[in-house]
């Protein structure tokens, strides 16, 4: 094994390629064009790091963000976050994670020791690692961690492969929106304004957390899924203004809701959340805008903040030492992430994913399950 000791939590490249080992990857080497399958070196793990072999891996809506050109990216690149595998590899210096080990991995992989690490939000790491941007992600073969016994998070034997993809990022990041930055408790209304992966996820999760929920979304489909996912009320937004929407949530909800989470990050989904709430409501905002929105910047009303005492909350994945209580829950069944797995695709299929996206033609988690070298 080949280490570089000189390699540190926030340079980009982490660990050193391996030449003689080769993995199928699928890479973006044009924004807005399709990926190309490629022949990529596998990276071997650093002194504190891991090699794991993907079983699992989603499509992610902040992939198609990558692939949009809505975040930076040095290209080319190999993107994937939500990743569910087993480790083959360990650096000499990791303790905990042991080779077999079933694992998911936080998209934002850190460091531990950094301020915000010490005080508890590791998802707010100021030397994070995220793919794609400073590392090769999961749409392969083998990904490469860092800091392996921090960022592997072990798998009960109750928790599935497909389950641990969508650990990775959607569920978690809705589990952490829902309970921890929204505070839901039992008997509120909860309003989730777009119903795709974080959607359905946050619907799912404030259910079991007995909530209310009333879902937005312009999708009939979707809204659909949501009421199967428990939604108390639905709202078609297609052809309304963010105030009509907000009006019909405040009808359904008899006043407004408690808290409402924009899953998506349009100005739309945003202003309609905002109009959705009720006098000291909290607004918790999860999805990440696109170029349309320019410098992420959205047109709010701040009066109505002052005058109903509202809340705007921002929320970022799920800090690694809150894994526990969503992973017991999994296990325990109480929340079941692989439902909303709607589709297992192949490598070579995530363009066809890519472009249903533009749509907002998803449904659910379309999940890469299938790696074989003879995908073309």
């Amino acid at each position: 094994m080949t280490y570089n000791k000189e390699k540190t939590m926030n340079k980009n490249n982490t660990s050193k390629p391996t030449s003689t080992r080769i993995m199928r990857a699928m890479q973006i080497t044009e924004f807005r064009k399709p990926l190309v399958l490629v022949d990529a070196p596998i990276i071997s793990p650093r002194p504190d790091g891991a090699l794991i072999r993907v079983e699992a891996c989603g499509v992610c809506r902040s992939d198609w963000h990558f692939w949009n050109q809505d975040m930076e990216l040095k290209l080319p690149a190999i993107p994937g976050h939500e990743v569910g595998g087993v480790v083959e590899e360990v650096g000499r210096d990791v303790k905990n994670i042991k080779v077999g080990d079933r694992v998911t991995i936080p998209f934002h992989e850190s460091d531990g020791t950094c301020p915000q690490c010490r005080d508890g939000f590791p998802n707010l790491c100021d030397n994070a690692i995220m793919a794609p941007q400073k590392r090769p992600g999961g749409w392969a073969e083998y990904v490469t961690v860092v800091n392996a016994d921090f960022n592997c998070i072990k798998l009960p034997d109750e928790v599935d492969m497909l389950s641990a993809s969508a650990l990775g990022c959607r569920y978690m990041t809705a589990y952490h929106a829902v309970i921890h930055q929204g505070k839901v408790k039992p008997g509120q209304w909860l309003a989730v304004q777009a119903c795709g992966g974080i959607g359905l996820s946050a619907v799912q999760i404030a259910v079991a957390a007995d909530a209310l929920v009333v879902a937005v979304d312009i999708d009939d489909v979707k809204l659909a899924r949501a009421k199967e996912e428990g939604a108390v009320a639905t709202v078609n937004a297609k052809d309304l203004t963010p105030k009509q929407v907000g009006d019909a949530v405040k009808e359904a909800t008899k006043g407004g809701a408690h808290i409402s989470i924009d899953g998506l990050g349009r100005a739309f989904t945003l202003q309609q959340s905002l109009h959705s709430l009720r006098k000291r409501g909290r607004h918790v905002q999860v999805g990440v805008t696109t170029h349309e929105e320019t410098n992420g910047e959205v047109a709010i009303v701040v009066n109505d903040f002052v005058m109903n005492e509202l809340e705007f909350v921002g929320s970022l994945g799920n800090p690694q030492p809150k894994y526990a209580e969503l992973m017991e829950l999994v296990a325990r069944n109480k929340l079941q992430p692989a439902r909303l797995v709607t589709k297992e695709i192949s490598l070579k299929d995530v363009n066809d994913t890519l472009k249903r996206m533009d749509d907002y033609d998803t449904l659910g988690f379309e999940v890469i399950t299938s790696f074989s070298k003879t995908a073309s």
